[in-house]
């Protein structure tokens, strides 16, 4: 019962209630239509049957008088078929005819009769007689004596129950098809709907691996369970990036923090003099610009995955941003002994954010003259171009590049490839690019850069795309 009632209190199964109802509604209504219809229709021929029959016995009377006019209904009175036939005297004594007895006041007024009349009709083997139902036409004849031709209702009648009847049953089935179609639909939704609460409370419960299943009919359930399972993956993502976040700032920073303690120890320890005490404090600042830059590059990130920069969106010149970007990093590029050459046509613009996309393709430049800095030959590549799929901006070097089962974690947050640390960095750079690039609904793509001109068999360096979407 309480599934029951469950299923009652489903959407879908209250509109198929209601779809039923309005369908048994207008099946009532097109049943009494058709019935009447049928019966006007019937009625309409039997009058135009009764007319002509009284068309054809006035002809008699005008040839042959009231004698011809008995004879001729005599006659027509041993026919077989559903006419009525009947002449009276003026007391009301029947003369000739097929009918035994008429209920009482039916030859009272001339014409059509205004409803149908019972009457006894003599069957053709014996002189008992049954009772049936008819509609007629009287007429007064100028001796007193009275006519009156009808037809029995009978056939009519039988035919318009037999519609009625048909209609009724092939209603009744349909209706009992819908019910059960809405039953087992209703119950198929139930089902389906159980299933997507179960998997909705195991990740309530925390288990964000789950997802609600998905049909293959495509219908507004497997709609809605995909916008959902698309919202869950995002919410996973951002739970484990949180995670990953957490774990490596207490594993990455702590060795900073540790180091800018133990400086100032030692400071406090051992130092004399002023210019001790200055250089201490002057490393102690360099390790908390660099903390600071640790963090405003997480909250960047935090920001831009947040999806509040998405209000800032606006038409912004590609080509602009490269220029601008490339001309900044051109001194340190050739105090770095890098060369830096660039590729940028001209007109290319896509809705942005000005300062995240500078600030994206800023960390990109800057990973290459870091780590193409002091090789023999060093060179990056800057270019902008629109291909089939929209704008792409590609920095490519020559470097010692990203071997390609590494690229797929060199995205993640904290994550260094220099073991040793020897570089400065926060292993965050390739994190805020491909952050600023899901923001843009484009992607990030690390393929192989520039090869070495001094050896073939040296790995290539890295090249680094920025997809844009249109």
């Amino acid at each position: 019962m309480k599934r029951l009632r469950a299923l009652f209190g489903t959407t879908a199964v209250r509109l198929s209630a209601l779809y039923l109802g309005l369908f048994a509604l207008c099946a009532v209504a097109l049943v009494f239509y058709v019935t009447a219809i049928s019966g006007n229709l019937l009625r309409a021929q039997t009058q135009e049957a009764i007319d002509a029959e009284m068309r054809f016995l006035s002809r008699a009377y005008q040839t042959g008088g009231i004698t011809r006019l008995v004879r001729v209904v005599e006659r027509r009175s041993r026919q077989p078929g559903a006419g009525l036939y009947t002449i009276t005297a003026p007391n009301g004594e029947i003369i000739a005819g097929n009918v035994a007895s008429l209920q009482p006041g039916t030859l009272d007024r001339e014409g059509w009769t205004a409803l149908p009349f019972r009457y006894d009709r003599y069957t053709e083997n014996d002189d008992t007689a049954r009772q049936h139902t008819a509609l007629a036409q009287i007429v007064f004849l100028p001796n007193g004596m009275r006519l009156l031709v009808g037809r029995d209702l009978g056939e009519p009648e039988l035919f318009r129950n037999l519609v009625r009847r048909a209609l009724v049953i092939a209603l009744a089935i349909m209706g009992f098809g819908a019910l059960a179609i809405w039953f087992f639909v209703g119950r198929r939704a139930l089902q389906r709907i159980d299933r997507m609460d179960q998997a909705s409370r195991k990740i309530i419960a925390g288990d964000l691996g789950q997802r609600l299943p998905v049909g293959s009919s495509g219908d507004e359930f497997d709609r809605l369970s995909e916008s959902l399972n698309a919202m869950i993956g995002r919410i996973e993502k951002l739970n484990e990036g949180l995670r990953q976040v957490s774990d490596n700032i207490a594993h990455d920073l702590k060795t900073p923090l540790t180091r800018l303690r133990n400086r100032a120890e030692m400071a406090l320890a051992a130092s004399d003099t002023v210019d001790d005490y200055r250089g201490a404090m002057e490393d102690v600042i360099g390790e908390s610009d660099q903390l600071i830059r640790t963090f405003n590059a997480l909250l960047m990130i935090a920001r831009v995955e947040a999806g509040s920069a998405a209000a800032e969106l606006q038409d912004i010149d590609l080509s602009e941003i490269v220029t601008d970007t490339v001309e900044l990093y051109e001194p340190l590029a050739e105090d770095a002994g890098v060369t830096l050459t660039t590729a940028v046509a001209p007109g290319i613009s896509v809705k942005g954010n000005r300062e995240l996309v500078g600030q994206a393709l800023a960390n990109l430049i800057d990973n290459a003259i870091k780590y193409t800095a002091g090789l023999p030959s060093a060179r990056i590549d800057v270019r902008l171009e629109r291909v089939s799929e929209g704008p792409m901006i590609t920095v490519a070097d020559n470097g010692n590049g990203i071997p390609a089962d590494k690229r797929a974690a060199a995205v993640q947050r904290f994550v260094r490839l220099d073991d040793s640390r020897s570089r400065p960095g926060t292993g965050l750079g390739l994190s805020l690019v491909e952050a600023v690039m899901h923001l843009h609904r484009g992607r990030l793509e690390l393929l192989d850069g520039l090869p070495h001109e001094e050896a073939d068999d040296l790995r290539p360096g890295l090249a680094v795309r920025m997809r844009f979407d249109g």
